[in-house]
């Protein structure tokens, strides 16, 4: 059995917010104290570590389902199907719509729901679910889609990661420029000659790791305690990273069969570039090889850290060759993998 993916989508909202927007915040350390450092210096040490030179935030007028849905359409066009021919629309998001102006999100109905019916399916069986799993959200929804298949529940499933972060972000937290807004979705099917999922690999760490990413206040006390704001401990969040995705990843092309040497690419969560390059080192340290050139591709420089959404996007513009110097080719083996609130990781080794 074959199980691969046959389409893909994405949607990179319009609003571009260069670092610069930044510069007449009032940053505050967790405790409501200023920073003695003006801000010019605290964005350029920000861009030094995260990469991050520009982000987009979704229109005022767009909600995280209206991403997803012209994401979804992309990719239904991609794979040359209907939505009615789909059994399963798996949504990973982890604060629902959040209305512009808002920091609460709303849910009900489903994510899910709202983009079966954005697609106008009329289909009973096309079952449309939400998957709260933090930034691995989309990773996990393509484990969730293969093994449904793979159990011969479903033939065709839609698999959506899509987050307006820009809405729930504190503004007086400087974390507040890592996050951004957008839309990856992907078609899995059974499908012989266009590509194959090899190997899966999943983890929740809950102990003390269960809060390294939370919802909190906001850190200037004046603000109003109800509101609250997406919030992390970045050095820990770091450090387990680095500790604990190389080996998930390692686990996972074991499991595969296939050779280091093999991997083409790895598209990795789009979270830090200085995180995300340790990973792939100690990575490549668990086979003594070093990190070979080119073989992560990166668009958190322009885009920004959209959560659930990073890896869809950066698989559907490598794909479709919107990226300078990355392209996959049949054949070519690839691995995603992610790290996020739970704290989750996951992998997934694909051959294209």
């Amino acid at each position: 059995m074959s199980i691969a993916i046959t389409g893909t989508g994405s949607y990179i909202p319009e609003v571009l917010v260069p670092n610069k927007a930044f510069e007449d915040k009032h940053f505050l350390n967790s405790d409501g104290s200023s920073f003695s450092q003006s801000n010019t210096v605290i964005i350029e040490k920000f861009k030094a570590i995260t990469g991050i030179r520009e982000r987009r935030y979704a229109k005022n007028d767009f909600n995280a389902s209206d991403l997803a849905y012209l994401a979804s359409k992309n990719a239904l066009e991609d794979a040359g199907i209907s939505g009615e021919d789909l059994d399963y629309i798996i949504f990973a998001h982890n604060f629902g719509d959040v209305p512009y102006g808002s920091s609460h999100g709303n849910t009900l109905p489903s994510l899910a729901t709202r983009v079966k019916n954005d697609l106008q399916i009329k289909n009973p069986k096309c079952v449309a679910y939400d998957l709260l799993f933090g930034c691995p959200g989309w990773v996990e929804g393509m484990i969730q889609a293969y093994a449904f298949i793979k159990s011969g529940m479903a033939k065709r499933c839609l698999v959506i990661g899509a987050e307006t972060l820009s809405r729930v972000v504190d503004p007086h937290d400087r974390d507040s420029m890592i996050y951004s807004d957008g839309a990856g979705a992907c078609i899995v099917e059974e499908k012989e000659g266009q590509g194959e999922i090899l190997a899966h690999n999943s983890a929740t760490y809950a102990n003390e790791e269960a809060y390294y990413l939370f919802h909190g206040s906001s850190y200037h006390q004046e603000m109003p305690d109800d509101l609250k704001y997406i919030k992390m401990y970045g050095r820990k969040i770091y450090e387990f990273a680095i500790s604990y995705v190389p080996g998930a990843m390692k686990e996972c092309l074991e499991k595969s069969g296939v050779g280091i040497d093999e991997v083409k690419k790895i598209f990795i969560h789009q979270a830090n570039e200085k995180m995300d390059e340790a990973i792939v080192k100690r990575f490549y340290q668990l086979y003594e090889r070093e990190m070979p050139e080119g073989i992560m591709p990166m668009n958190i420089h322009e885009l920004g850290n959209s959560s659930v959404a990073t890896i869809p996007t950066l698989y559907d513009m490598v794909r479709k060759g919107k990226m300078e110097n990355h392209q996959v080719s049949k054949g070519d083996v690839v691995i995603f993998a992610s790290v996020g609130a739970g704290m989750n990781i996951n992998a997934v080794v694909y051959r294209y």
